[in-house]
């Protein structure tokens, strides 16, 4: 090898040894919920984290008024109702793609569920609901109920992993 090669060799990322550590993140500042503050962070547009929490903490109080419950439960009750137990991933065996179904681990299923909510709500029409609040709150309420878009998101999710079960042998 020449020295120009092995110099260009020295300055390439090394690969990491370990896993990356999930970072600890702090409540919010009203209701002091890790799970309050994924949302906020994962809703944020343009690192404006001022503006997204005033829509979250408004559409937390068109919950509390709408379903005459604390804000709290409802929500959570909601995450639980998304949140996927089964999905698929792909894994090349023989070069051949298969959808494998796959168990969800617990941060990937938060994660999931939270990911489909803010997504969904932003999916709702602007001549109906006129602020992302409301937007959020009627997705919210939804899928407390067991109903709206993000839960047919994770049906489908469950649906899939069902219909490719003659694949689970696969599993790594």
């Amino acid at each position: 090898m020449h020295e120009a090669d092995m110099a260009q060799r020295k300055e390439l990322p090394q690969m990491r040894r370990q896993q990356a550590r999930p970072r600890q993140l702090k409540g919010d500042p009203i209701y002091n919920d890790v799970i309050v503050t994924k949302l906020i962070n994962r809703a944020m547009k343009d690192g404006k984290k001022s503006v997204i929490e005033k829509q979250v903490y408004n559409a937390f109080k068109l919950i509390a008024e709408k379903s005459k419950e604390d804000a709290m439960k409802v929500f959570h009750q909601a995450l639980e109702n998304i949140e996927p137990t089964m999905e698929v991933r792909a894994r090349r065996i023989g070069g051949a793609a298969y959808q494998v179904p796959m168990s969800v681990r617990g941060p990937r299923r938060e994660s999931l569920g939270i990911r489909w909510l803010v997504t969904m709500s932003r999916t709702r029409s602007n001549s109906e609901y006129h602020t992302y609040a409301e937007k959020l709150a009627a997705e919210i309420l939804d899928a407390a109920k067991g109903e709206g878009l993000t839960v047919k998101k994770k049906q489908d999710v469950e649906r899939m992993a069902e219909a490719n079960r003659a694949f689970a042998h696969f599993k790594w």
